[in-house]
């Protein structure tokens, strides 16, 4: 069985998705509906604008969502069905797209919602003030111990469990400057500060979670087609209203990755497709799981390999 996963913030790059949507009526029609959903040209800072125009979250969130969706639409107009699939899920951002896919969103609400998402991420703390980095080579533990241990300068979280060797971590720049310094004396390999423009994924988003709570509250959420991996449980959920409430503890909650991979592969799981820009899963799958097969469909020679390779 196959699992479709989909990526979150991080694997954006300008010109991302334009060869598909140059190929693929299709997946042409996606960023269309999306342009016209916000009421601006998003397709064109993505394929003309600047790379760090693109990284602002409230751009970078609906960008990735769209390339995700216009490759599926790409795949559907080549005659994949989506809907034998196993289940499919996200990280961060990625659960959005995901919902998309199967059914739960329609495609101008997910832009929307994710543009509002962005929007109020950035705004719940003042630039400059908080930060995130990747632990590499320590268990979830030890890291646990980090957190607490340096929670007396400030918020410090773990934001991702993303595979058994990376965990990132969240909080004010201060706490996470101490908690890369004692992850290393703690036998970490590396820890990294991430080029990110807020601390996702930690009780500093407070704010945006309140916020999203309200959007939220009236957005159209239907039950799946396909059954979707909750971030915040690392279980699946179908119910309209537990969506609803995933997503809203999600802003603030540990993206729980790792889990989320290892109970796909529990409930029969044996391909996993990463679909969008990069192969940032793809690599994350690879390190959890030594027995699946795992890949990623970006690009219009991917799309074509699929297409030609596979039986959904």
């Amino acid at each position: 069985m196959i699992a479709f996963v989909f990526p979150g913030q991080g694997s954006q790059f300008i010109g991302m998705g334009q060869d598909v949507a140059n190929k693929f009526p299709a997946a042409k029609d996606v960023y269309d509906e999306v342009d016209s959903a916000l009421g601006f040209s998003l397709s064109k800072l993505m394929w003309e604008g600047s790379q760090l125009e693109l990284t602002l979250t409230e751009n970078t969130q609906p960008a990735i969502m769209a390339t995700s969706l216009a490759i599926v639409a790409a795949l559907r107009s080549e005659g994949v069905d989506f809907s034998n699939s196993l289940c499919v899920a996200g990280h961060s951002l990625g659960e959005y797209s995901a919902m998309c896919v199967a059914g739960s969103l329609s495609l101008s609400d997910t832009a929307i919602l994710l543009r509002k998402r962005g929007q109020y991420m950035q705004e719940s703390v003042p630039l400059g003030s908080g930060a995130m980095a990747a632990v590499l080579g320590l268990d979830m533990e030890s890291i646990r111990q980090v957190t607490s241990a340096c929670s007396q300068y400030g918020i410090c979280e773990i934001a991702n469990d993303n595979d058994p060797s990376q965990v990132v971590i969240s909080g004010v720049e201060n706490a996470i400057n101490k908690a890369c310094d004692l992850a290393k004396s703690h036998g970490a390999r590396r820890a990294i500060k991430l080029p990110v423009s807020a601390p996702f994924h930690c009780s500093l988003m407070a704010s945006a979670q309140e916020k999203m709570l309200a959007v939220l509250t009236e957005a159209s959420i239907m039950e799946p087609d396909i059954p979707i991996v909750s971030n915040v449980t690392a279980n699946l959920v179908t119910e309209p209203e537990k969506i609803r409430e995933n997503l809203v503890k999600q802003i603030t909650k540990t993206v729980r990755w790792r889990e989320s991979v290892i109970a796909m592969r529990s409930l029969g799981v044996q391909k996993f497709l990463e679909i969008g820009p990069g192969k940032v899963l793809s690599n994350l799958i690879k390190r959890t799981l030594k027995d699946v097969e795992q890949g990623s469909i970006g690009k219009v020679e991917e799309i074509n390999l699929f297409r030609d390779s596979y039986d959904v």
